[in-house]
């Protein structure tokens, strides 16, 4: 069934998929979206948007387990979406870049949340 509006359409179509991301490039932003859907990894990257923070006090920011809080970290960091550093005997995590913190805020635009 076609509809009356079928060049714009086809069109439309055409331009879609020659713009289309590449299978690997659409697999890496399922990934990143994946990463950040548990809600405990999103408190994670929220409380990161305030600096850097230790372990401790990123579970004094968010609540929860050490244990489970240092978990969701890893897979975080693997996720490309927060780094590391070494201090002392501590790491200290901060935001990999500003592209996470502007995921976060697109995200709370969309839904009219307060950051």
């Amino acid at each position: 069934m076609h509809c009356g509006h079928e060049r714009e359409h086809e069109l439309a179509a055409k331009r879609a998929a020659e713009n289309m991301p590449s299978g690997e490039q659409v697999e890496r932003v399922a990934a990143l979206f994946k990463a950040i859907s548990e809600p405990s990894r999103l408190k994670i990257l929220f409380a990161l948007r305030h600096g850097e923070m230790c372990v401790f006090h990123i579970v004094e920011a968010v609540g929860g387990a050490q244990s489970a809080v240092s978990h969701q970290l890893r897979l975080l960091k693997a996720a490309g979406m927060v780094k590391a550093r070494r201090d002392g005997q501590n790491i200290a995590y901060s935001l990999a870049d500003e592209h996470v913190v502007a995921v976060l805020e697109l995200a709370c635009t969309h839904l009219d949340c307060k950051l």
